[in-house]
């Protein structure tokens, strides 16, 4: 019985780890910044599907070179969800500040488009967005300077910048056969092949700590570490902090708040797709794998307060502990079959319901604890 409590609170714990992977780029976003991205599950995917592509590329070489690819894969997701998430904050979010209601369901229309886009991606598509990239950016440096105080023709530009690519596209694909192309990806989600390494564990008495949990465990402290050093120690931390706490006056000290935006959005965004290698480990990918994770990813933020790094790792693990002990049925055997609330636990004994009875928790919770475990202070809750 010890033995499988253990196993239960473990894997509570490495539940959790991964929460807290991914509520960290959130926490950064939402929390400091008080935008609310319903893309940020999204953007685990992308760096899920990132970790993908990078294990194929190394599956033909074997050897060391396949057994080592996840540590090429973790910062290429970082840096490939970044710039998504650049993007996002540059075209869409930069001009819906200050209004909450319409950047969630912006974000949420730029979550359903990057799932639709996985499920549908084939090389007729590439060369039809990389065209249009290409269009655009030459818009932006060669003619849209020329046309002064005429708006309308950017966005004429962009238009035609759009038929024009579709149509290549469109014929590209009729030419060379690639409009008949099988998707990428599709909507069959697609495994991971963990290296040998991250597939054996670390026998502890009557059971095994899988090395493949023990991994996320230890990639999410050293994310959190770094996150932190990041924060406290390096000027642009320290940027970021000012603008939280006074953006007017940090813009009057001379602090870029638009650059302080981007990076942080940035940041937040690559953390959200180191995320999503962590959980590529632990199940197949699919275009829902964000929609998976994202409820509970704000809920992290939200128990254990907003912006606080703190509260989010105790919500976190508070969460992740409770889920896999409601689910896992062992409150059952502890209590016995005479106990009248076995029962009631076993009714909770699977996945979904334990979900349910941990959000009916949180809701309890919220309710003699509004503002989360660890509330802000100070001059940022005035402001």
């Amino acid at each position: 019985m010890l033995s499988v409590l253990l196993d239960t609170l473990f894997d509570g714990i490495s539940i959790g780890s991964v929460l807290l992977l991914a509520a960290l780029g959130l926490a950064i976003v939402f929390g400091l910044m008080g935008v609310i991205n319903m893309a940020h599950g999204e953007l685990m995917m992308i760096g899920a599907y990132t970790m993908y592509l990078v294990q194929n590329s190394f599956g033909g070489l074997g050897g060391v070179w396949f057994e080592s690819y996840i540590f090429l894969a973790l910062p290429t997701a970082f840096l490939v969800a970044a710039l998504g998430g650049l993007m996002l904050e540059r075209w869409v979010i930069r001009y819906l500040y200050g209004r909450p209601l319409e950047t969630l369901l912006a974000t949420w229309g730029v979550s359903l488009i990057l799932q639709q886009f996985v499920r549908s991606v084939n090389w007729a598509m590439v060369i039809g967005l990389v065209l249009w990239g290409a269009l655009i950016l030459t818009g932006r440096l060669l003619v849209w300077p020329r046309w002064g105080n005429l708006p309308w023709m950017s966005r004429v530009w962009v238009i035609a910048a759009g038929a024009l690519a579709w149509g290549v596209g469109a014929l590209a694909g009729e030419r060379f056969g690639l409009a008949l192309e099988e998707p990428w990806f599709g909507a069959e989600g697609v495994d991971v092949n963990a290296p040998d390494w991250l597939q054996g564990g670390i026998p502890l008495g009557d059971f095994q700590l899988p090395a493949s949990r023990l991994f996320i465990i230890s990639l999410t402290s050293i994310c959190l570490l770094g996150l932190y050093l990041f924060l406290q120690k390096s000027p642009w931390g320290l940027r970021i902090r000012a603008v939280t706490q006074n953006r007017s006056m940090s813009a009057c000290l001379g602090i870029p708040t638009g650059t302080v935006d981007a990076l942080t959005f940035a940041l937040g965004s690559g953390l959200a797709g180191v995320a999503g290698c962590a959980v590529s480990l632990l199940g197949s990918v699919d275009p829902n794998l964000g929609q998976e994770y994202i409820v509970n990813t704000f809920m992290v933020v939200v128990v254990g307060g907003v912006g606080n790094l703190v509260g989010s790792v105790v919500a976190a693990m508070t969460i992740g502990i409770l889920q896999d002990l409601f689910s896992s049925g062992i409150l059952p055997l502890l209590l016995g079959d005479k106990n009248p609330l076995t029962g009631f636990f076993n009714f909770f004994a699977t996945d979904s319901m334990a979900k349910v009875i941990v959000f009916a928790l949180i809701i309890i919770f919220l309710q003699v604890r509004p503002a989360g475990m660890f509330p802000q202070k100070g001059r940022s809750v005035d402001a």
